[in-house]
């Protein structure tokens, strides 16, 4: 097979960056090329995300997808508002899996939120070349919280004022008037001297032949007519009366269906396969042996299932056949006591310890965690001339185009990927968590016809990329005054994002390392990663601190707290809108954490009780957030509420054991989600700070589980160190601790 053209030019530009560069400044511009080949001349493109038809329509391509956090909306909001569009004109469509379509508006932001600072003056040449990174890499991902923040404010934003531009320019020179004299409003240019006006329909077809200005002047927020309003997200009528097409949803003419069993144990490889029986069953076509895995074809997926169950496979044994939840653990323990690699190092930890008048250790830790996604885990692939066609649900439809192409052996360019709705994602339909696909890909291979393979719950319970289980060691130290001097923290694993173990807080010694101890139990990003598990170790020990000082917790933050105004304000939003001074009836206290994720800083309090047979209750939760601006209110507040649910659910229920090298949860019966009748109360206050946007479908998830934790302790007197919650059994303290 001769080199994909795509890693040659990825290695060549590794090798020496000037080619990479000459060639993404020398070839046509995006917006031509998707004339050239997409649009016709009835709706052109005035730049690649936007395209405008004669009837005075605009189309927003979002190269996103929607799961849920109001992406398909609040991204088309930004783009209308900096065009001055009717939003009653605005259209939104899915970007397709194709090159042109490729994000490099992902690595501009992500490169900017490391701090890499990019001059004026070379921003064309940065986009150009990040955009042909993009392609390279297939990059179309959503995640990382990073659709609003980055394609939004540097990519949706600017396409709608480049594109307002072109349109004046066209304007300008149709009413041979100074481009200065025209205005934009609801989709019309106009000329109030002389009272003539154009649709941006009129004037389309003009504008587009101009080349998008790369750094056009984009609005202030006191000139915002969309941004800032609570717009009804478009993706939810659909979702209503029933229309939304999920991955499981297609069905293409002809179509099979695939069961699959995969290996227990990860790593072990298939050993034998008993199919006769089988094949003799009614509907089933065909019986298709992978390397870890047996898959049942047949006419409907439950004949594929029963038969699939009634078959005697076997696989072969393993190293990891003897690990346990345990084992882990103290493999973890073991690998703590080793050498270490440098997170942060600030003064003289060791010295400050040694000299502290009180020192306070504690060890925490987490386990593993399942996505769960509400729709199973599903991808059907038709191999016809050549050509390969995907219907699926996955969190970057490019990423999935160019798998599909590298398992397949076909060029990226024979793979089209029809985009569906997801139902639920937190990183389980990336495209670094691909088994389903890859699966997929298999067994279509072999037929002529579209096959979709549908993983049952207990084959994605079992067969997911985990949420590493993590332990976490403290130390913390006070000098003979009570300041908070010391903080040392030894945790396994360095997972992104790279900040996920640094403490906000002002403390003038800090050694903070890690151990690296692999297991053989796949990984992946989970709603806000790495956050989820270290915010509830530093809320927890933090709040362990203050009562050891004797301190009310939130006025111990507030004191930390003094060089970051943000976490301040954020803090103290949170404590107000909670009451956290007010008294509670009996039985109930608050418990409070912060955490900055994704560029938002977010602050929790929860009020909880224990029931009668020792369980938490969580009656109210208050969620202050900055996120900078709300670009819209509803979807700040829906994202935050869920990222409350979501975080609340693993801190109460979540977690993945292993038993001779496998999982054991196998469905909802053994890995609870909350129900609706244990919901809390969630109030969210949003405080626009200015500051630069910050993410909004992750940073509500990763405080809960402290808040919650920090508010038992002073329930009962028991230190939670160690989640879920549903393997304790409290009871209630007989007094309140201050």
């Amino acid at each position: 097979m001769p080199m994909n053209r795509r890693r040659f030019l990825l290695g060549t530009a590794i090798a020496g960056g000037g080619l990479l560069l000459g060639y993404a400044t020398t070839r046509p511009s995006k917006h031509h090329l998707a004339n050239a080949t997409r649009s016709g001349n009835d709706a052109p493109f005035l730049t690649t995300w936007l395209r405008i038809s004669p009837d005075n329509s605009v189309t927003v391509l979002v190269p996103h997808s929607e799961m849920g956090q109001g992406v398909l909306t609040a991204l088309p909001m930004m783009a209308a508002d900096e065009l001055d569009a009717d939003w009653n004109l605005v259209r939104v469509e899915q970007a397709p899996a194709t090159d042109l379509f490729a994000n490099g508006v992902l690595i501009k932001g992500f490169a900017t939120s490391l701090g890499v600072s990019i001059p004026g003056f070379l921003d064309g040449l940065a986009s150009a070349a990040t955009m042909k990174v993009a392609e390279i890499m297939n990059m179309q991902i959503t995640g990382g919280s990073s659709s609003v923040r980055f394609t939004g404010e540097q990519g949706m934003r600017v396409a709608g004022a480049a594109a307002r531009q072109m349109l004046l320019q066209a304007a300008a020179q149709q009413l041979q008037v100074p481009q200065s004299e025209l205005s934009t409003r609801l989709s019309h240019v106009h000329h109030e001297a002389s009272g003539r006006s154009l649709s941006y329909g009129e004037l389309a077809g003009a504008a587009a032949r101009f080349e998008p200005p790369a750094s056009p002047v984009l609005k202030r927020p006191e000139q915002y007519t969309l941004m800032g309003r609570p717009i009804p997200r478009i993706d939810i009528p659909a979702k209503v009366d029933g229309t939304a097409a999920f991955g499981i949803d297609a069905r293409p003419a002809g179509m099979l269906y695939a069961a699959v069993k995969t290996a227990p144990v990860f790593g072990s490889r298939l050993a034998s396969v008993d199919s006769a029986s089988a094949l003799q069953r009614r509907g089933v076509v065909r019986v298709v042996e992978l390397d870890d895995a047996v898959a049942v074809v047949a006419d409907n997926y439950w004949r594929a299932r029963q038969a699939l169950d009634a078959m005697a496979v076997s696989f072969e044994a393993t190293p990891n056949d003897g690990v346990t939840t345990q084992s882990i653990f103290a493999q973890y323990d073991q690998a703590l006591q080793g050498e270490l690699s440098e997170d942060v190092e600030k003064g003289d930890t060791p010295a400050a310890l040694a000299t502290a008048s009180s020192v306070v250790e504690a060890t925490y830790r987490v386990p593993y965690l399942a996505h769960a996604a509400m729709e199973p885990m599903n991808c059907t692939v038709h191999f016809h001339d050549g050509r390969c066609d995907v219907w699926t649900g996955t969190q970057d439809n490019l990423g999935i185009r160019g798998r599909v192409a590298s398992v397949s052996g076909l060029d990226e360019n024979a793979v089209t990927v029809h985009a569906h709705y997801l139902g639920g994602g937190f990183g389980r339909r990336l495209p670094n968590a691909t088994n389903t696909i890859d699966q997929a890909t298999r067994i279509a291979m072999q037929f002529d016809v579209p096959v979709k393979t549908i993983w049952s719950r207990e084959d994605d319970m079992q067969q997911d990329y985990y949420r590493p289980a993590v332990t976490s060691r403290f130390r913390a130290g006070f000098d003979a005054a009570g300041r908070l001097t010391a903080w040392e923290n030894h945790y396994i694993g360095k997972n992104e994002p790279a900040e996920a173990a640094h403490t906000p807080y002002d403390i003038p010694n800090q050694s903070i390392a890690y151990a690296d101890s692999p297991t053989h139990i796949p990984f992946g990003a989970w709603r806000s990663v790495a956050h989820s598990q270290h915010t509830f170790f530093l809320e927890s020990f933090v709040d362990e601190l203050a009562h050891h000082a004797g301190q009310n917790p939130y006025q111990f933050r507030l004191n930390l707290l003094a060089d970051k105004p943000r976490h301040a304000a954020v803090l103290k939003a949170a404590a107000e809108q909670a009451g956290w001074d007010r008294n509670l009836p009996a039985g109930r206290a608050r418990g409070i954490a912060l955490q900055e994720s994704f560029g938002s800083i977010v602050a929790q309090v929860a009020e909880v009780s224990i029931g009668e047979a020792g369980e938490v209750r969580v009656h109210r939760v208050t969620c202050a957030i900055d996120c900078g601006r709300a670009v819209n209110p509803d979807t700040v507040r829906s994202q935050a509420e869920s990222g409350v649910i979501f975080g609340l659910t693993a801190a109460l229920y979540g977690e993945i054991s292993i038993d001779k090298g496998a999982v054991v949860q196998r469905n909802f019966n053994d890995y609870e989600m909350l129900r609706l009748r244990e919901s809390p109360d969630i109030d969210v206050v949003t405080i626009e700070s200015g500051a630069a946007l910050g993410g909004l479908g992750e940073p509500a998830t990763p405080p809960i589980a402290a808040a919650v934790a920090n508010a038992l302790y002073i329930l009962t007197g028991q230190r939670v160190r160690e989640l879920p919650l549903k393997n304790y059994r409290f009871t209630a303290a007989p007094s309140e601790r201050a």
